[in-house]
């Protein structure tokens, strides 16, 4: 394999496009409700993204996170104990009601990674709960703590921008469970397993079609708004037609995960090229 195959491997197995993809709806956010960004904030969540993705894939046992066991997951370790260390640094930084916030994200997140519940489960193996939990941790994260963080924003579009985040969240994470539709246990009971994969992607073009409708219910509906969500929801209607089980390794890992920074560029050109 190349060095530029594996640089490129490495960036998927390391995370780092998934942080990526977290630190663009953090500036997407800001844009859509013209907030001030943090860019400590933002830098955190990139970097938390990073340790919390590759502990959950690589290390949910202390012992196995600690003691790997090839050079590839030590390398994976270095860059994850790296970002440790610079989160820590802009976390330092952020606001105590923002540290209030990430705690409750945090304990979701060892609730859905680690076996702390009865009978020794975890929240990522409870049946059919998983991709909400997901959507959830991610639209609390990119929306409500950078608007809270903006002088404590509330109001109606900031709600209606979080459920269209978890709506988003949720219909890009449809490729993954049909992509893992012949390796999930049946007793997860994902969403494919239930519907098939047909009902699925039909269920995932009513959300995106959702989605892109609940941009008019917004008080301060502008035509950056409507523009840019409606090329995004466009993606999200290529992305469920593209959807297969037999899918390209990369399709999902690095296409469908690459939506989020699609949109922030996408919002960047139409301000760029706004008058």
């Amino acid at each position: 394999m190349s060095w530029p195959k594996q640089l490129f491997h490495f960036y998927l197995d390391a995370s780092i496009h998934v942080a990526l993809a977290v630190f663009a709806l953090v500036k997407v956010t800001s844009l859509n409700l013209n907030i001030s960004a943090n860019g400590h904030l933002a830098w955190f969540l990139f970097f938390a993204t990073i340790c919390c993705y590759n502990f959950i894939k690589y290390g949910v046992e202390a012992e196995k996170y600690i003691l790997v066991s090839t050079s590839y997951q030590k390398h994976i370790q270095g860059v994850s104990f790296l970002a440790g260390a610079m989160g820590g640094y802009h976390f330092f930084f952020l606001s105590s009601a923002i540290w209030i916030g990430l705690s409750f994200l945090a304990v979701m997140v060892a609730l859905y990674a680690l076996p702390l519940l009865p009978q020794h489960q975890n929240l990522r193996n409870w049946a059919g709960l998983k991709v909400f939990i997901v959507a959830g941790v991610w639209a609390a994260t990119t929306v409500f703590l950078p608007a809270w963080d903006a002088l404590g924003l509330y109001g109606w579009d900031l709600w209606i921008e979080a459920l269209q985040r978890f709506i988003v969240v949720l219909v890009l994470l449809l490729p993954f469970e049909i992509r893992d539709l012949a390796y999930d246990a049946p007793e997860l009971q994902t969403l494919p397993q239930r519907l098939g994969v047909e009902r699925t992607r039909k269920l995932g073009v009513v959300l995106a079609v959702f989605f892109f409708l609940l941009t008019f219910a917004k008080d301060d509906l502008t035509a950056f708004l409507w523009m840019t969500y409606g090329l995004v929801f466009m993606v999200l209607l290529w992305v469920l037609c593209r959807t297969s089980k037999n899918q390209s390794p990369y399709f999902s890992a690095f296409l469908v995960e690459g939506v989020p920074v699609f949109w922030w560029l996408l919002c960047l050109a139409f301000l760029e090229l706004g008058p």
